[in-house]
């Protein structure tokens, strides 16, 4: 008898915030459930967060290896204890000092690939450096960018041909040059770094991201081909970019329990939650979340509070801001509204589940900041969406949800920035979301948003374009293997 050729073992290295870690996660339980031997590399802090998560793969059959590096000791430059940038309370002053200290981990990296000798490595953008880790001992590696073919095409073109450095003003409206789509943008929605004509650490990380690409196998994306053809294509055939689509990644969450433990502790019972929802209406609550890392001003969130009260819809509003326990009221909230609220409006500090939320009939509507994975969620759920970019690749996305794929409607932000952006004043935010879940032009939305959404599980299934796609790289890291 000959021996059993040993499964293939993959290595998945997520940047240390939730963002990124959710994806990775999911993407090593999709591999995993394909008979793919799968490993998260993290650190010890952040290792304590996916631990619920990877016990339950566990109990469902899908065994997830998790290898812990560690910061060399005193070297990192960071309060004690803090491996994760959701953590971080200063993200503009801090982001880049975190970026910074993660190139401390390319020792232990090369360390472990070194031992272990897996057959692939998929490391996040924000790791570059990790491409070349992996080819020093020969090993295959892949970028992970967690975001749309539309962003990359759309990043690759401003980087290529520059037009946001030939208007005459900030609000100068261009076309994205050689993207399908006609797609416009000002100097205000694009990224500073890459408005930037000097060497900054930012800058050079972004070329090291840039060369990275290049120089890897390829790349995973977390969308799936009927969502965006056009640009899958574009990324592929005209920027030439080797890339498989396996998501929505968060379908691989079948059950309650599965979905609730995405991510953080919930600061909500998911139980609790979907007793409110039941009680709903179909398509009638708007669901109010703008991910882990944007941080409003009290003011902002007074202006949301006022626009969400004046709008007579029911609601359940996510803020990212600790209660301080000693404080009677907080500043951010009108006087007795959550009193006024109640029974209309579900307000959580802190995390929720998301995709249990969203998967509800009673949800009518999104109000997002457009990360990419809230934005795949929203689309996966076949909900209308209500766009509200902050900074990263968020006016991108936002370009894809509100003109290309036409279910979502723009609050109205213009203008790019680490700490908040423009400021949205109540009246804004009343009229879109009276307009999300009512009225000719939100039914449209809904119709389109509810076939994406069908769409998106079809993807996923056996013969489905992710489904398959998936299959063909296995097949293609089987054959390099073989090689």
């Amino acid at each position: 008898m000959g021996s059993e050729i040993p499964r293939l073992r993959m290595f998945f290295f997520p940047f240390l915030a939730y963002g990124h870690m959710i994806p990775a996660v999911d993407m090593a339980k999709l591999f995993g459930s394909r008979g793919v031997k799968t490993t998260i590399i993290t650190t010890p802090a952040n290792a304590l967060l996916i631990s619920k998560s990877i016990q339950m793969n566990k109990h469902l059959g899908i065994e997830i290896d998790v290898k812990i590096i560690k910061f060399p000791s005193g070297e990192a430059g960071l309060p004690e204890g803090c491996e994760n940038l959701d953590a971080i309370s200063n993200i503009v002053e801090m982001a880049a000092k975190f970026l910074k200290a993660t190139t401390l981990l390319r020792e232990p990296l090369e360390e472990l690939l070194g031992e272990c000798k897996p057959d692939c490595l998929v490391a996040d953008m924000f790791f570059p450096w990790a491409t070349a880790a992996a080819a020093k001992f020969g090993i295959l590696s892949l970028v992970f960018h967690g975001t749309s073919f539309f962003s990359l095409c759309t990043s690759a073109c401003l980087v290529q041909y520059q037009p946001h450095k030939k208007v005459s003003s900030d609000s100068e409206p261009f076309v994205v040059p050689n993207l399908p789509g006609d797609i416009k943008l000002t100097r205000k929605q694009v990224p500073d770094f890459l408005q930037e004509d000097g060497e900054t650490g930012f800058t050079m990380l972004w070329k090291d991201i840039q060369q990275a690409d290049i120089t890897s196998f390829g790349t995973l994306v977390n969308s799936f081909y009927e969502l965006e053809p056009a640009y899958a294509d574009h990324y592929r055939k005209v920027l030439g970019r080797r890339s498989w689509h396996v998501g929505p990644l968060s379908l691989c969450n079948r059950n309650v329990e599965d979905k609730a433990l995405r991510g953080k502790q919930a600061s909500i019972d998911e139980h609790e939650c979907l007793k409110w929802l039941n009680s709903k209406k179909p398509n009638s609550v708007i669901y109010v979340c703008f991910g882990s890392l944007a941080n409003f001003s009290s003011a902002q969130l007074m202006e949301l509070a006022l626009g969400l009260e004046a709008s007579g819809q029911q609601f359940i509003w996510v803020v990212r801001k600790n209660k301080n326990a000693e404080e009677e009221k907080e500043d951010w909230l009108p006087e007795g509204f959550e009193k006024r609220m109640e029974g209309r409006g579900l307000i959580t500090r802190g995390w929720t589940p998301e995709v249990l939320i969203l998967d509800h009939e009673a949800l009518g509507g999104f109000v997002t900041h457009c990360g990419w994975n809230s934005t795949l969620e929203g689309v996966t759920a076949g909900v209308p969406m209500v766009t509200w970019p902050v900074f990263a690749e968020q006016f991108y996305n936002e370009k894809l949800v509100t003109e290309v794929l036409k279910i979502g409607t723009a609050v109205g932000v213009q203008q790019w920035s680490r700490v908040g952006g423009d400021f949205v004043k109540r009246e804004a935010v009343e009229k879109v979301v009276k307009e999300v879940p009512v009225g000719d032009k939100a039914e449209e939305m809904r119709i389109r948003a509810k076939a994406l959404g069908q769409m998106a599980k079809r993807a996923v299934e056996k013969g489905g374009s992710s489904y398959t796609d998936l299959n063909a790289f296995i097949e293609e890291l089987s054959s390099q293997r073989r090689n």
